[in-house]
């Protein structure tokens, strides 16, 4: 069985976190958001200058997610997604559910050539998300959010958080999701980074039972299901497809072209201030677009060519015979130990043989 791919030429996805302003409190921020800019925020130049540094990866362009904090608390916001659009950037956007996300808002990003945007749902009641969130109204303005996206035919996808907190409401969250006609459902689980070192993330076998559950989801009608920090979702969905004879489809739809992607590996954060970094749960930097080649960084700095090499992982990701295809979570070994290449504590799998390089 081929091993997942190694993306040494080119990330597949940029995470730009154009600012951390933001006007929730969400209890688990990785950003740690604050109500106003920073002053040290990458300013509309030095934001022109890196979308043209992005573009010297050279095609296929990575798709470029602008994040924050809020996105839409930047006032060149739009110049940038117009500029991002012209070099060729697929661009995708994840606003905050605030007031500034208005009917006005979703229409502007539909015309401005936006591909997707994301929600944030934490909760089926208003009373659980906005308990997350931190500021109360946030759960009606978001489903308002996702109908007006349903109107004016902008693609969206959810995200939730999967911790203690939130792991008994799953289901009903899914049946939501569902009926407000969103493409996907990301899965966000928890680590303890930022304001999320105060929340509880779940156990491993806890974790094991959920990905059981979520391919169960995957096989109805409704969103398509993807994971964030729990690249080992794709191992259990391989283990499903390999009891299941003729269940390509299956495998397919869970793992898709996900295989392999993972902090460093096909995915590059850079911070409001100009860090690049393996990913945003990962605040490990390799450098800052002020002062380096943002193109080599990822090519050839240290930090990212050992995080995209699963070989050198320690403990049972670096034995694991799915670890090129999964690789476990990098930012949530480093939570955990310090060390972005040990081993993923919410993974209870034990590798049956270690794999031969480049193989799973």
């Amino acid at each position: 069985m081929a091993g997942g791919p190694i993306f040494d030429r080119a990330p597949r996805r940029v995470y730009w976190e154009v600012t951390r302003a933001c006007d929730l409190a969400c209890r688990h921020c990785r950003a740690e958001a604050a109500p106003e800019p920073d002053p040290e925020e990458l300013g509309p130049e030095e934001g022109r200058r890196l979308l043209d540094d992005l573009a010297r990866f050279g095609p296929p362009l990575p798709h470029l997610v602008l994040t924050g904090g809020d996105p839409l608390k930047r006032a060149d916001l739009f110049p940038l997604i117009e500029a991002a659009r012209a070099r060729g950037f697929a661009v995708s956007v994840a606003p905050s559910g605030t007031p500034l996300f208005t009917a006005e808002a979703v229409r502007r990003l539909a015309a401005a050539g936006v591909e997707a945007i994301s929600l944030s749902l934490d909760g089926a009641t208003a009373v659980r998300h906005d308990r997350l969130r931190g500021v109360p109204g946030c759960f009606e303005r978001t489903l308002t959010a996702a109908r007006e996206c349903a109107a004016a035919g902008l693609p969206f996808q959810v995200n939730t958080l999967v911790s203690e907190e939130t792991l008994g409401d799953l289901l009903g969250i899914h049946g939501l999701v569902s009926t407000l006609g969103a493409l996907r459902w990301s899965l966000f689980f928890l680590v303890a980074v930022g304001r999320g070192s105060v929340l509880r993330p779940i156990t491993a076998e806890a974790a094991e039972e959920l990905f059981e559950q979520l391919l169960d989801l995957a096989g109805q009608a409704g969103p398509a299901i993807t994971t964030t920090e729990a690249p080992h979702f794709r191992r259990v969905a391989m283990e499903r497809a390999g009891r299941r004879a003729g269940g390509p489809g299956e495998r397919h739809r869970a793992v898709g072209h996900s295989a392999g992607i993972r902090d460093g590996n096909g995915i590059m954060f850079i911070s409001h201030t100009g860090l690049v970094c393996p990913s945003g749960f990962l605040p490990l930097s390799a450098g800052n677009v002020r002062t380096g080649d943002l193109v080599e960084l990822y090519r050839g700095s240290d930090l990212f060519r050992a995080l995209r090499r699963a070989e050198g992982f320690g403990g049972r990701c670096g034995r694991c015979e799915y670890r090129d295809a999964c690789g476990g979570s990098r930012a949530r070994a480093w939570a955990a130990t310090g060390d972005p290449l040990a081993e993923d504590p919410l993974c209870r799998y034990e590798p049956v043989v270690a794999a031969p390089l480049g193989q799973v």
